[in-house]
């Protein structure tokens, strides 16, 4: 983006990347979007470090946005509203949040894929209830005088109540992705919540509260707060961090950068749309591409007759069926391994690494 950077922008904008996340931080949210938790000492932001951390900044280093794609970004980010991006598959719909964790040095991106099954609190948290049950049950068989056999409890709060120990729910329950991005950090976390509209019908409104509250309470920890007013529970961070819930509520301080992924394939209700800045993505044409060829693999497209070609065809091909980009990008790393290099072979080359993503295989 050199040379068209604006003043304003956070993401892709000028200055380094401390420098700008300490703009996002300080810049004002306005009245409807502040929250008022305090960032908790016992969260602090993960670290900018380790394999989840490199991973996220590989793939969102190779992204190429374009001006409109920065405007649209930053304008979420000012807002403190999720970011809904759609388009065909393979457009870079996802690579956009890691690109946005990169640039402003966010931490490893949060990734809460989205099915035709899931709910709400899978994505705030995991509770293996029945695994507390039997470690319960256990402790109670273990520590009841011998005598006529009982039944077992018939749940964890009852096993509690006649010899369980209420203090182990802190090992059977995780947060989820959304849960750990609404954490009262010192900082924002990107949250990529994948493929939305796969999800069931009452998912997006199941989620308006939550994008309107930024919080959110743990009922199986509100229930012990008067005993056990904070509990230790592990993130969904991949190094086994652990964070204190308090009271059973988690709060967010900064709103996370939530990037929704869509790919068409339902219409969402307007009540849910009005809540997020959308954002389209168009299919990259040559010069992009040619971009998008130089970031990723270190070639230079337009000095090479045969890359340029590779180029065309993925054009020419693109324009009877959906392909995605990185599909180019593998044609262009087997030919740089020397891969398929007999002429004789290049239309079955084509046709096995350029292959449309619907309608049956060529």
């Amino acid at each position: 983006m050199t040379g068209t950077q604006q003043d304003w922008w956070l993401y892709q904008g000028a200055g380094g990347t401390e420098e700008r996340r300490e703009r996002l931080k300080a810049t004002p949210a306005p009245p409807w979007r502040e929250f008022t938790d305090t960032p908790d000492p016992s969260c602090p932001p993960p670290a900018c470090q380790g394999e989840a951390w490199e991973r996220t900044l590989k793939r969102g280093e190779g992204y190429v946005p374009g001006r409109d794609e920065v405007d649209v970004v930053n304008t979420a980010l000012y807002l403190r509203r999720p970011l809904l991006v759609t388009g065909r598959p393979g457009v870079g719909k996802s690579t956009l949040a890691h690109s946005i964790a990169a640039d402003l040095g966010l931490g490893p991106v949060l990734h809460w894929p989205i099915t035709s099954r899931t709910v709400r609190r899978d994505g705030l948290y995991l509770y293996d209830a029945i695994g507390r049950l039997q470690e319960a049950n256990l402790h109670r068989a273990l520590t009841t005088p011998a005598g006529p056999a009982e039944p077992p409890a018939a749940d964890a709060e009852a096993a509690d109540q006649d010899g369980g120990e209420p203090s182990s729910i802190a090992r059977f329950l995780r947060l989820g992705p959304l849960g750990t991005a609404l954490l009262p950090q010192d900082q924002p976390r990107v949250l990529l919540i994948d493929e939305i509209d796969k999800s069931d019908i009452d998912l997006p409104g199941d989620l308006l509260t939550l994008f309107e509250d930024g919080g959110f309470e743990i009922p199986e920890l509100a229930r012990l707060a008067a005993d056990q007013p904070e509990v230790v529970v592990a993130t969904d961070d991949e190094q086994d961090r652990y964070v204190t819930i308090r009271r059973g509520r988690v709060q967010c301080r900064y709103f996370p950068v939530v990037v929704l992924t869509s790919n068409g394939e339902r219409d969402f209700p307007p009540a849910f749309l009005r809540r997020c800045v959308r954002l389209h993505l168009q299919a990259p044409d040559a010069k992009k591409l040619a971009r998008i060829v130089r970031r990723r693999l270190g070639v230079d497209v337009e000095q090479s007759t045969e890359y340029q070609q590779l180029l065309q065809d993925f054009i020419d091909r693109r324009a009877d069926g959906d392909l995605a980009t990185d599909q180019l990008l593998n044609a262009i790393q087997l030919r740089l391994s020397r891969a398929w290099t007999n002429p004789g072979d290049r239309a079955r080359f084509l046709d096995t690494v350029m292959q449309h993503l619907t309608g049956p295989p060529a």
